[in-house]
């Protein structure tokens, strides 16, 4: 993820807050990230948090879910050091890139607003990889930000973002931060991600939920 890991380290600190008002759809987006956890064909005893950052959506994969063992994997480790002052020993920790997945099978991996900072071509690869780290039943939840399915589409979805977050409470200063970290992301339709996770083997793919941008893509092995 180019430049990622250090961007998001320097946000560390008070990346949730912002967060909650750069997402206006905060919590259905969430809340549809961990409703798809049920369609996992398996009991969740081993889920993997990919781009975890501070742990946000591992507490509510926790609450959910409280016997399950979490590994949270980020490529920014002062974004784990904020996720390890919550979890402690509740969690694993592992930093690394996601050319590198932590060892599985795993029964659930979850991700939110993470997957676009790499690019398709790498997206497609590690749909492919994510398939065979999980185990026959188990569920991949992508909670993502996708790009429109036109121009139109596309531009409509960023006025929306932009006023919506100044409703919320965003400043303008934070509001410029953030498109110039967003400079950095490789959005994807819904439709060509779901065709790459079919491609990559998932035996079940579907959007769950959509609000404008913001979207859960969810892709279940078949088994």
């Amino acid at each position: 993820m180019t430049n990622a890991p250090a961007i998001f380290d320097a946000h560390a600190s008070n990346y949730e807050a912002l967060r909650r008002r750069l997402v206006p759809p905060y919590e259905a987006f969430y809340g549809a990230a961990i409703a798809a956890l049920d369609l996992a064909n398996r009991p969740l005893r081993r889920i993997l948090d990919l781009g975890a950052g501070t742990g946000l959506l591992a507490r509510a994969v926790a609450d959910a879910y409280p016997h399950a063992a979490l590994t949270l994997f980020d490529g920014a480790p002062a974004m784990l050091e904020q996720a390890r002052a919550a979890f402690g020993r509740r969690a694993s920790y592992v930093t690394g890139d996601f050319g590198a997945l932590p060892a599985g099978p795993w029964d659930a991996v979850v991700s939110a607003l993470a997957v676009h900072h790499v690019d398709d071509a790498r997206k497609r690869d590690l749909f492919a990889r994510l398939h065979d780290a999980l185990a026959p039943g188990g569920i991949f939840v992508n909670a993502e930000q996708v790009r429109g399915a036109t121009a139109l589409f596309d531009d409509a979805n960023a006025r929306w973002h932009e006023l919506r977050a100044a409703e919320l409470g965003t400043t303008a200063q934070e509001w410029a931060a953030a498109r110039e970290r967003m400079l950095l992301d490789h959005l994807a339709t819904v439709d060509q991600q779901l065709s790459w996770l079919r491609e990559a083997g998932f035996a079940d793919t579907d959007c769950v939920f959509k609000d404008h941008g913001f979207a859960v893509l969810v892709a279940r092995r078949s088994g």
